[in-house]
């Protein structure tokens, strides 16, 4: 009989996560790095990226992101991070700014869609630009809006 393993770690996402890739306009997550987040085992994931995505089945959560590394100017305020990952995923475009990640070493903040986007907790992206010497790019408000119906 083989002896089971105690569960050591549950990892999932909330209720709020949508789950699956989004259609052009649909809504997505918007995430921070939580506690255990390692940069060193995620360093693709730059400080101050704009961090979007989606839960999947199995627990874990398809992440796209963007932390301008060629210093576009366009990119510099962090919701043009954002919604430029957004657009990658909706698209389904080729990117290397992509990854398959465990829940528990990310923190939704709000959501995106292809209105604009909805922070629920704001001082957590403070906190994530703060750590990166960027709160500059920070948005004015929690909600950010880009077209209206």
């Amino acid at each position: 009989m083989s002896q089971e393993k105690p569960i050591t770690e549950v990892s999932t996402y909330s209720k709020d996560t949508p789950i699956g890739r989004p259609d052009i306009d649909g809504r997505a997550a918007v995430f921070v790095p939580s506690e255990t987040f390692d940069p060193n085992a995620n360093s693709a994931i730059r400080l101050g990226a704009g961090i979007v995505g989606f839960g999947n089945p199995d627990g874990t959560l398809t992440v796209y992101f963007e932390a301008n590394r060629f210093d576009d100017s366009s990119l510099h305020k962090w919701e043009n991070k954002a919604r430029k990952a957004y657009d990658r995923m909706v698209a389904g475009a080729p990117t290397v700014s992509k990854a398959k990640i465990n829940a528990s070493n990310l923190e939704q903040i709000g959501t995106i869609d292809g209105m604009g986007i909805h922070l629920k907790q704001p001082e957590r992206l403070n906190l994530w630009l703060e750590r990166a010497n960027a709160l500059d790019t920070a948005p004015a408000n929690p909600v950010t809006l880009w077209k209206t119906k």
